[in-house]
């Protein structure tokens, strides 16, 4: 499973002991979870952080986007340091250098990590504004060439052979007509108006419903046709053969195509080590949050051992129960709260189901399930 349970209790004697009798707790008489140590440095003690963290998240769903057929690779293109995602924190280390926990204050941590976030988050939408635009762009030039013959640009279907091109007189209309009035379209088109030139429509390209047909008629008898042919359920196509514009359309979808290419990788790249750093913060904070409320609950000295708790499947339920009766006697009233029945707890922004007898934080690495 890729769910953890980020959870803290009291040193015994020592915090080893602490750790030993979750390890037995939760390994006999069944293996009910795979257990970490969680390294947090001693922190200076202070008001709980509350940075809002949604940045990896958002990376992670916009990274999704822009892999687009190859979103299936997605998981292994999100690293923390490097590695997957649960390596890194079953593994945690705190950031010496990046946060150093002597000089500053949780708060002022969370302070800095929520400047972070907040200049990724606009270099992000920055980003991708540009790519969006470029792809929005092409999508709607592909578009064009695709579906229906009723709707579809007409320019890749036809060729200068298909015309009367140049003429004062005469003019080649293309025509949309269901499969299922072929023989009607056959019967009629010649009469639909005056100066039609006689057996001059054929067939140009089909889809799956519809065929395209070409017609080479009197210029002044263009408007009259058109009405005939709408009466009949016939639909005349605007299109005027342009060699020059056709050029330039594909050469726009070229060029368009190229420059998303172009920035394809780098955003990729960019993705990729920004995820990271969110990432990496938001465990960060994580580490943060369950050192002030530890303190906050366990009180000072700061004495506590923090434990990664990855349950098994199906596991969670008696797990709950096992780790409620090995820390009941840190809160009676938590501990007879926290199967299946809510309780607010004042001072702590904490949802209703996440107050137990022991501080408890949940971490979820799988980021598949995001709705992509």
């Amino acid at each position: 499973m890729s769910e953890f349970w980020l959870i803290s209790a009291p040193g015994e004697k020592t915090c080893q002991q602490t750790w030993e009798k979750l390890k037995t707790a939760t390994s006999y008489p069944n293996s009910l979870s795979t257990n970490y140590k969680f390294h947090i440095p001693e922190l200076k003690v202070s008001a709980e952080p509350q940075t809002n963290f949604l940045s990896q998240f958002i990376v992670a769903r916009y990274m999704a986007n822009v892999l687009e057929n190859g979103r299936d690779k997605l998981q292994e293109n999100l690293l923390a340091d490097g590695v997957d995602l649960i390596t890194y924190i079953t593994r945690f280390q705190w950031d010496m250098a990046k946060y150093p926990p002597h000089t500053q204050s949780p708060k002022s941590i969370s302070e800095i990590i929520s400047k972070q976030v907040t200049q990724l988050d606009k270099d992000l939408n920055s980003r991708a504004s540009a790519y969006n635009n470029l792809k929005g762009n092409l999508e709607n030039l592909e578009k064009k060439n695709t579906g229906s013959l009723l709707t579809r640009n007409l320019a890749n279907l036809v060729q200068k052979e298909d015309f009367i091109l140049d003429s004062e007189y005469l003019i080649t209309l293309l025509v949309v007509v269901s499969k299922t009035a072929y023989a009607d379209w056959e019967r009629k088109y010649e009469t639909l108006a005056e100066m039609v030139v006689p057996r001059s429509s054929f067939p140009l390209s089909e889809d799956n419903d519809f065929g395209l047909f070409s017609v080479t008629l009197f210029r002044k008898a263009t408007d009259d046709f058109k009405l005939k042919a709408r009466e009949n359920k016939f639909t005349v196509r605007d299109f005027e053969y342009n060699e020059e514009e056709m050029r330039a359309d594909k050469e726009e979808i070229k060029r368009i195509s190229k420059d998303k290419n172009k920035q394809y990788g780098p955003l990729v790249r960019w993705l990729k080590v920004n995820f990271s750093e969110a990432f990496i913060a938001w465990i960060h904070v994580k580490a943060l949050r369950i050192f002030v409320e530890s303190v906050l609950r366990y009180g000072l000295p700061v004495n506590f051992q923090a434990m990664l708790v990855q349950p098994k499947k199906k596991t969670m339920k008696k797990l709950r129960e096992v780790l409620r009766d090995l820390y009941k006697h840190l809160d009676a009233t938590a501990a007879f709260n926290s199967v299946d029945v809510a309780m607010n707890v004042p001072g702590f922004q904490l949802s209703q189901d996440d107050y137990y007898p022991y501080v408890y934080y949940k971490i979820d690495c799988n980021l598949q399930y995001l709705n992509l």
